[in-house]
């Protein structure tokens, strides 16, 4: 049976809060700000390591080295790295205002494309979401705005609540603001373009680099106004992001009403676990928590109270 957990790796951040332990009960170091928790990663500078089965101990690469095609499919490269890289976000503060490189252009900035979805877990009732530009935003205006350190004004924030999703595409501006707990699921990169970070210094003391000729190259500047959709709490289905990277699906499940996810043999999926305590065959995961079910594995899911659950497919 191949249904892999993880073990966290925790990420000290200058906005991170206490939204990891206080909502999914994790034991974080207390005098310490984590703001991001890697729960799935398959990096050189990170890598998941396995929590269960006969091979816990051992790292999301090394298990892709020796069991790619079992875990992957047929058709899996051997040495490619896992394709999705899964996070919790616990801001206390808002994040830095920042745009992420299209295909085309990463390559010319020797970055990483990367295309990721926001799903709000919690949020207080001031929690709100930076996306996209204000209508008839131009390139001019914007790098003048930045010059004058007025960027936030052209900027579309909406209020954030939770059971929100917005699928954030390269190109798209935008910022998580204060008081949001969101599970991000996205491409397997780390490039960052920093368009402006409120002033604000770093843990180190010192003001963090912006990258303003990078950050105009990649910000799509007909990027106006998007909305959040706002998922559902009726028993079912729906999809919440279809890219062609991944997509996202929501479950809301009954207690002991078993759901058929995934027959064997067919593409993996990532199992990340909103609300209840559930079992995904013989393997528990809870609130919080996230599994890697391979391509050689079937998968039912039995809750055992009302639980929500989303599912990450069509990666590889």
């Amino acid at each position: 049976m191949m249904i892999f957990k993880f073990e966290p790796i925790y990420k000290q951040r200058i906005w991170g809060g206490t939204m990891l332990r206080d909502v999914l009960g994790r034991e974080t170091p207390k005098d310490s700000r984590i703001g991001e928790s890697w729960e799935v990663v398959d990096r050189k500078e990170d890598n998941s390591v396995i929590a269960n089965t006969n091979h816990k101990g051992t790292t999301l690469s090394m298990l892709l080295a020796t069991q790619g095609k079992s875990v992957m499919g047929p058709n899996w490269l051997q040495g490619k790295p896992f394709p999705l890289l899964v996070k919790w976000l616990d801001c206390s503060q808002r994040l830095s205002l920042q745009v992420h490189p299209p295909e085309g252009v990463a390559e010319k900035l020797s970055g990483e494309p990367k295309t990721e979805n926001w799903y709000v877990a919690e949020a207080s009732p001031q929690a709100g979401l930076f996306i996209g530009l204000k209508a008839g935003t131009s390139p001019s205006e914007f790098i003048n705005a930045t010059e004058t350190k007025t960027v936030e004004r052209l900027c579309h924030r909406v209020q954030s609540s939770k059971g929100d999703s917005i699928l954030v595409e390269s190109g798209r501006l935008h910022a998580i603001d204060a008081g949001n707990l969101i599970l991000e699921i996205q491409q397997n990169s780390d490039t960052t373009y920093r368009v402006y970070d409120w002033e604000r210094k770093g843990l180190d003391g010192r003001p963090r680099t912006l990258h303003i000729e990078e950050s105009m190259q990649c910000i799509d500047f007909k990027d106006y106004e998007p909305s959040p959709m706002i998922t559902s709490i009726k028993n079912g289905m729906e999809v919440i992001a279809d890219s062609k990277y991944f997509r996202i699906q929501k479950f809301n499940l009954s207690k002991n009403s078993p759901k058929m996810v995934k027959e064997p043999n067919t593409g993996p999926i990532m199992i990340h676990a909103l609300e209840g305590d559930m079992m995904l065959n013989e393997v528990k995961i809870c609130k919080g928590e996230h599994a890697l079910c391979s391509f050689s594995t079937g998968c039912l899911i039995s809750p055992s109270e009302d639980s929500s659950v989303l599912i990450t497919d069509r990666f590889c």
